[in-house]
């Protein structure tokens, strides 16, 4: 009797220990499950009530998936989904964030179509990113600043119109490891992308286009920022397809197909008698058609500093206008720039294996300071012939100290100071 009790006693007791682990084991699944979906640590864009038609105002969603992204303890995605369009205000998305980001935009973010959407507070920035570490940009989406309105209404179009400024599509202030790849950009009010006291900056795979009459439509904006790589981007604009500014340092560029637009450009630099500094520029693999300039270095009278330690290599130019200038007498005004002793300093500068068409006589020209020469200036296996061989390419030099190595036609320079 003793043991058949026992066997009676323990078998309930058996079942709800069973009862217990499978509960038990369920709850864990459970755990592991809710662990494993947070690791993700997705935000998307619809869940914080954007509606995603292109009509209705889906800044303040954008702004609250941020926040939560931003506040993640673990690497967090944003994601804008594919195929719906959000329409989106100026906003600002700040750091620092807890965590590493990555913004990817499958869909398509648009501005307003008109220009009052702006104040005169924010008429310089759509989409503006800054103060954030390890943030990353991707998803094949699309970027469009809607900026025909702007165009319209800008000064460079109608003379009779005030000069103001207009809103750069996408700017990255103040990040670091930055990566921006794989996006379209279309139709900025202004510039596309600015690039603004970054460091360790990775953009590629980018496709930036806007008509080439649309005003200062640059493609890329580098300045005052260090360590950054642009690489396989296609860019046709009415502006500058990469310009680069004060303060850029250690900048390789490789891969570029650029035209229409203004060509690849360094500066202006030193305008209103400021202080430019520019190093170690490397322009690699470049194609570029039917543009206003290929390589191009610009900078104003009355500046100071130097734009030196500059690459323009393996280039292709097609119908260009100015295959190779350098132009230390800039002027970019409604007034004709007064004559002033101080320049920027341009010197250690190499243009090679470049060449191309261009339809201007003059391929190559060196218009540097009487005060302070051009120094350095290295021309290197170089064949420009004009477009339809209609005749034979010249070179122009004014103060530019030069060496030539290689084939180099047009012959550079004749008679004037060499290095």
């Amino acid at each position: 009797m003793a043991s058949t009790t026992t066997r009676l006693v323990c078998a309930p007791l058996l079942m709800l220990l069973l009862l217990s682990v499978s509960t038990a084991n369920s709850v864990q699944d459970t755990g592991s499950s809710l662990r494993s979906s947070t690791q993700k640590n997705v935000f998307i864009l619809d869940n914080y009530g954007a509606r995603g038609d292109g009509k209705h105002d889906d800044t303040q969603a954008l702004a609250k998936a941020w926040s939560a992204a931003c506040s993640s303890s673990r690497p967090a995605v944003l994601l804008v989904p594919k195929g719906k369009t959000y329409l989106l205000n100026s906003i600002t998305l700040s750091g620092p964030c807890r965590s590493s980001i990555v913004f990817k935009v499958k869909g398509t973010l648009i501005a307003p179509p008109s220009m009052s959407a702006w104040s005169e507070n924010d008429r310089r920035r759509w989409i503006f990113l800054q103060r954030i570490t390890g943030l990353t940009v991707n998803g094949g989406g699309t970027i469009n600043g809607n900026g025909e309105i702007w165009w319209k209404n800008s000064c460079k179009t109608n003379k009779a119109l005030p000069c103001k400024g207009a809103p750069t599509a996408l700017t990255f202030h103040l990040c670091t490891n930055l990566k921006v790849e794989n996006l379209k950009l279309v139709n900025s009010q202004q510039i596309h992308v600015s690039v603004q006291d970054c460091s360790n900056v990775h953009l590629a795979r980018l496709s930036i286009t806007a008509p080439g009459t649309s005003p200062n439509t640059d493609g890329i904006h580098i300045t005052h920022s260090k360590n950054v790589q642009v690489r396989d981007c296609l860019v046709k604009t009415g502006d500058d397809c990469i310009s680069i500014e004060n303060g850029t340092h250690n900048l390789h560029v490789t891969k570029v197909i650029c035209g229409p637009g203004h060509g690849i450009s360094i500066g202006s630099l030193g305008d209103g008698n400021s202080r430019a500094e520019v190093s170690h520029i490397y322009i690699d693999t470049v194609r570029l058609y039917g543009t206003t300039n290929g390589a191009r270095i610009k900078t104003w009278q009355g500046g100071s500093g130097y734009a030196k330690d500059i690459v323009f290599q393996n280039m292709i130019m097609d119908n260009v206008q100015n295959p190779i200038i350098i132009d230390q007498n800039y002027c970019d005004s409604a007034k004709p720039c007064r004559s002033q002793n101080s320049a920027v300093e341009v010197r250690d500068v190499a243009f090679k294996n470049i060449r191309g068409t261009t339809i201007s006589k003059d391929a190559i020209k060196l218009s540097c300071s009487k005060d302070l020469p051009c120094s350095g200036i290295a021309l290197e296996n170089i064949d420009l012939k004009l477009e339809g061989g209609k005749g034979d390419t010249e070179s122009t030099c004014q103060n530019a100290k030069w060496r030539k190595s290689g084939n180099v036609i047009p012959l550079p320079c004749k008679g004037k100071i060499k290095l």
